[in-house]
């Protein structure tokens, strides 16, 4: 919980992150790529941006259906920098900035999962996740009009809602990058001023 002191919503730096996975459960699927995009002082700096397949661990091969959603071949995987490497990149980025990401619980489940496994600690940042977001932009609509529907969680779908352009789905650069803007737009129709409004 942050104070009354809370700093301005674009003082910090925002990491938006996206990973790509072999599957939904923590517990047994891996992390196949990861891509991330900075936001200073509430614009979007591309040139910044992070990008890396994962190698999977010894004897975990993606699924067929996987590799069809993300269109990430075996042998992309078996010539990318292992997990130990990439989750340094993202713990460097994310020391004394935000998380942001597009439904924290699955994105932030991999990560908790796979710090232990690599000798890292979770560093515990603030987040900021664009799906409570979503949810509070819904229930102020619908204060105003009480029969509105809400907004869509997917991502896709949330910024068509928001007038945002389509982008690449399913590419965990673009995903990031297609979060950062999602946040923005949403941070401005809630008129958040402060970090704390966000979290």
């Amino acid at each position: 919980m942050f104070s009354l002191t809370s700093p301005s919503w674009d003082a910090p730096v925002y990491w938006a992150l996206d990973l790509e996975t072999s599957g939904l459960d923590p517990q047994k699927d891996v992390i196949l790529s990861v891509g991330m995009v900075p936001i200073r002082q509430g614009v979007i700096h591309w040139g910044e941006r992070f990008y890396s397949l994962v190698r999977p661990r010894s004897g975990h091969q993606p699924a067929e259906a996987a590799i069809r959603i993300h269109h990430i071949l075996p042998r992309e995987l078996a010539q990318a920098p292992g997990l130990d490497e990439v989750l340094q990149e993202i713990l460097g980025r994310l020391m004394d900035s935000v998380l942001l990401v597009h439904y924290a619980k699955l994105d932030i489940g991999f990560l908790r999962r796979a710090c232990p496994r690599q000798g890292q600690i979770w560093p515990r940042p603030r987040v900021v996740d664009t799906v409570k977001l979503l949810g509070r932009l819904s229930h102020r609509r619908r204060q105003l009009s009480p029969y509105a529907e809400p907004l869509p969680t997917d991502l896709s779908k949330a910024r068509e809602s928001l007038s945002l352009p389509p982008h690449e789905a399913h590419h965990a650069l673009h995903d990031a990058l297609a979060t950062a803007e999602l946040f923005l737009a949403l941070r401005s129709a809630l008129e958040a001023r402060k970090l704390r409004q966000l979290t």
